[in-house]
């Protein structure tokens, strides 16, 4: 699809470089140019500043460059095709009016692209891997993952949307001391019936238990000390139990994952890395970036300002912070991308200073981008940190099935005539959304309050609303099929109500929200961009008649609200949340 902000540019930089071959303006280097949507629509569409940073290499007024430029593109052949008109405001700004027509014009090929509007091709041949999930094996999901998943997968829908190769990353924490304590625990207490049953619940029972009988009996520590360097060795009983423990709870996150639509490339603990972390530490010391401190091994980063990172421990056991620096050197190697983005919370920043600055000493990286895509935490509606009454994490399993029980509560009270199946499935579809949109229509550096209500309301800034004006647009196209009509043909000229030019402004707009979201990794722009063209629908269709309006005029308001549907529908897609043709 053509951008018309790119078109503007152009426009902009073939005036100044025309007045330049006329000596209308003196010869300069045309600066990097600008250009945002004006707050006030009787602004224009588009504003561009150009012409406050050229009053001194012009030696002209901001206004009188303005005034060139405008008269120039104005004469520009195809200019009438895409501008009803272009002023100049004081002190300098050119403000661009879009043609009606051209508007108008976007109908047709929103309704060409479909599902495919708002994409480009932008990323072609760039690959980009996103980490993000992280769960712990034989830990539940929490909801402290939640952030970290659904941000995650929109980001990657985002991208791959924008035609880059994605790697989807969940990188597991299957490795580690922890795990001797629980292969130390099973042998000890466990049960298998019950593990198979419920395999995270239960093994985290028996981590819990392992730690209170640890405190009766210290020893317990130095007997799982030694399950742990068995593991490590790959002795086979150790092997075999920590390869079940895995299994099993990866069973368990993917019930979850399945239930939000999330779905991974590659599925890589710290254990796939432990092979390597042994030359990661030889290779530090050799190029004398790492010294040894009191028989550990630290990296110092005072040139950095950043305290030292510690990789390897006096008794010669790794750290996380290690297997982190392999992985780096792992994901450069193997899929050469232009960025690798970690979407974890906002207190782990400093950590990521340090090691992505280990990551570049160390040679590591050198054109690739790190980005630390941090995010607020998970509140309750007192403000407080989520827990439940126990003082504990709320688990993501339990927080989806309130989620689902209470749209399905209100889909009984809205609706309760639907067949069983029916309600099960808006429940599953709106409980699940709702849960995403209240994370994914903030800010993600901002912390997020758990407030059902709001969440689930069918008015204002809520998944269920957007939702609800999808279908509300299918119910309506339901109802002109059932009339039969035998028009074909639409003229869009005639959309020219103050409420069909406000859709129509909106509507071109979207392709570069996705591109925003993708610039600074926000995946907000697009839940904010929908809840504003839902607005500007209901406002439409309160004033506006469709389905009365003459047979033309009816044709292309059907059309109008069609292309509205499917922005709508393109827009939470991306952001990982379905649509329902009925609710």
């Amino acid at each position: 699809m053509e951008q018309i902000k790119e078109t503007i540019v152009e426009f902009i930089k073939k005036a100044i470089e025309e007045a330049q071959q006329e000596k209308i303006l003196p010869y300069f280097d045309i600066p990097e140019i600008q250009l945002e949507h004006p707050r006030k629509e009787n602004f224009g569409d588009y504003a561009s500043s150009v012409a406050l940073h050229l009053d001194k290499p012009t030696g002209k007024t901001p206004q009188k460059v303005g005034n060139i430029l405008v008269e120039k593109i104005l004469g520009f052949k195809d200019a009438k095709k895409y501008f009803a008109k272009i002023e100049v405001a004081a002190p300098g700004f050119i403000n661009f009016y879009l043609a009606p027509e051209w508007l108008a014009s976007q109908i047709q090929i929103i309704l060409k692209e479909k599902d495919e509007f708002g994409g480009s091709k932008m990323g072609k041949g760039k690959t980009i891997v996103i980490d993000y999930s992280a769960p712990n094996i034989a830990k539940p999901l929490s909801v402290a993952h939640l952030r970290s998943t659904i941000i995650g997968q929109a980001l990657c829908n985002i991208y791959k949307f924008l035609g880059y190769r994605v790697i989807r990353d969940n990188h597991l924490g299957d490795w580690g001391t922890q795990f001797g304590k629980l292969i130390y625990a099973y042998k000890k207490w466990g049960n298998k019936k019950k593990i198979e049953k419920n395999p995270v619940d239960e093994l985290v029972k028996l981590y819990v238990k392992f730690h209170q009988e640890a405190k009766r009996n210290p020893e317990l520590d130095e007997l799982a000390r030694q399950e742990t360097k068995e593991l490590q060795n790959k002795e086979k009983e150790n092997y075999k139990l920590w390869k079940w423990f895995r299994e099993k709870s990866l069973k368990d996150f993917n019930k979850i994952y399945k239930i939000l639509n999330v779905k991974f490339d590659y599925v890589l603990g710290e254990s796939f890395y432990h092979p390597m972390l042994s030359d990661i530490i030889k290779d530090a010391l050799e190029k004398k970036i790492a010294r040894r401190s009191e028989g550990a091994i630290i990296i110092p980063l005072d040139e950095y300002n950043l305290p030292p990172l510690l990789i390897q421990k006096s008794d010669e056991a790794y750290l996380y912070t290690t297997t982190d620096i392999a992985t780096i050197a792992y994901r450069v190697k193997k899929f050469k991308p232009r960025k690798i983005l970690y979407v974890v919370a906002n207190q782990q920043a400093l950590y990521f200073e340090q090691l992505f600055q280990i990551a570049k000493i160390l040679g590591l990286v050198n054109k690739e981008e790190l980005v630390h895509v941090k995010f607020g935490m998970v509140l309750g509606k007192d403000k407080k940190k989520l827990a439940t009454r126990e003082g504990r994490a709320v688990s993501l399993k339990s927080a989806l099935q309130e989620a689902i029980k209470r749209a399905r509560k209100v889909i009984e009270e809205k609706n309760p005539k639907l067949k069983v199946k029916e309600k099960e499935k808006i429940a599953r579809v709106v409980g699940v959304g709702a849960l995403k949109y209240n994370d994914l229509s903030q800010t993600r550096l901002v912390d997020i309050t758990f407030d059902w209500d709001k969440m689930l309301s069918l008015e204002g800034d809520s998944a269920p609303y957007l939702q609800y004006i999808y279908t509300r647009i299918q119910g309506i196209k339901r109802k002109v099929k059932s009339q039969k009509s035998k028009v074909k043909s639409q003229d869009f000229k005639l959309l020219n109500t103050k409420e069909e030019i406000n859709l129509l402004r909106k509507l071109y707009i979207f392709p570069e929200v996705v591109e925003r979201c993708a610039e600074d990794f926000m995946p907000h722009h697009i839940a904010n961009f929908l809840f504003s063209l839902a607005q500007d629908f209901n406002i439409f269709y309160d004033r506006i008649p469709v389905l009365k309006a003459e047979v033309k005029l009816r044709r292309a308001r059907l059309m109008l609200i069609e292309v509205v549907a499917q922005v709508i529908k393109n827009g939470l897609n991306l952001l990982g949340i379905e649509v329902l043709g009925r609710m």
